[in-house]
């Protein structure tokens, strides 16, 4: 009896008597508590390692300099496009409204929803012919002259070669206009202009009309009555002085810079 006693105690305590441990035999932690061990913990831990190992590595900053530049330059061009075109003032024909100077942004997205220029409107608009001198050659070297023309293209900076004016929308299609004295006239009702330059008034010393607008086109003319080659100095060519509509950019939304002289005309120009 003593000798079946030592045998299962040996068997309990692990000694010669007792069998091998197995893997589901869990190692004692703190407190006397057993935790659980498995198959499945292995899979766990390499699932781990493994995200660590494959997480997206950053591309180093030159590498993701010309991908930013790119989508800058597309996203610049979108806009161009389809909202806003910057143009510079280069004359004072607009004083005191635009400056020399100025930059203008211009509403594109305007026309796509059925805008058409109305009187008291300034726009941009592309030279009908010859209304601005030949263009200066420019006298850049080429690569200044190639990242010029693709700011240009893209609409980071207002356009070099192409030329563009900008007045005031006086009368459109079918519309008749006269100046005497002083008087501005559109359809025989006399044209209240709180916008022109101070001392001038709306004839400036030049007479002329009545003139019928044709159809799709628009008489324009600068708020510095003095200082403007506008519809009246042009009625000797194709369209009397008038300007196709086709040939209108669109509405002069703000002034965009300078900061002291910021302004927002409103998206139809008004």
């Amino acid at each position: 009896m003593a000798s079946a006693m030592a045998q299962g105690w040996q068997q309990h305590a692990g000694g010669p008597g007792a069998g091998p441990m197995t893997s589901d035999a869990a190692p004692a932690t703190r407190g006397g508590r057993r935790r659980r061990t498995g198959p499945a913990e292995g899979p766990r831990r390499a699932r781990r390692g493994a995200g660590r190992g494959t997480r997206r590595r950053r591309w180093p900053w030159w590498a993701e300099l010309p991908v930013m530049v790119v989508v800058g330059l597309l996203v610049a061009l979108t806009i161009k496009t389809c909202l806003f075109q910057v143009f510079t003032i280069p004359s004072g024909s607009m004083e005191n409204t635009l400056r020399i100077g100025d930059r203008v942004a211009v509403n594109k997205l305007s026309p796509l929803f059925g805008w058409e220029p109305a009187p008291g409107e300034p726009v941009v608009f592309k030279d009908p012919g010859d209304w601005l001198p030949a263009q200066p050659v420019s006298t850049t070297n080429p690569v200044a002259g190639a990242v010029g023309g693709v700011l240009s293209f893209v609409g980071l900076v207002p356009p070099k070669d192409d030329n563009y004016l900008v007045k005031r929308v006086i009368a459109t299609g079918g519309q008749t206009v006269q100046c005497s004295g002083t008087t501005l006239t559109v359809d025989g009702a006399p044209v209240s202009e709180p916008y022109l330059y101070p001392g001038d008034d709306s004839c400036a010393g030049l007479d002329f009309g009545p003139v019928t607008v044709p159809a799709g086109h628009v008489w324009v003319e600068g708020d510095h009555r003095s200082d403007s080659a506008d519809s009246r100095y042009h009625q000797r060519e194709p369209g009397g002085g008038a300007v196709p509509v086709s040939n209108v950019v669109g509405p002069v939304a703000a002034v965009a810079w300078p900061l002291s002289h910021l302004d927002w005309f409103g998206w139809s120009g008004h």
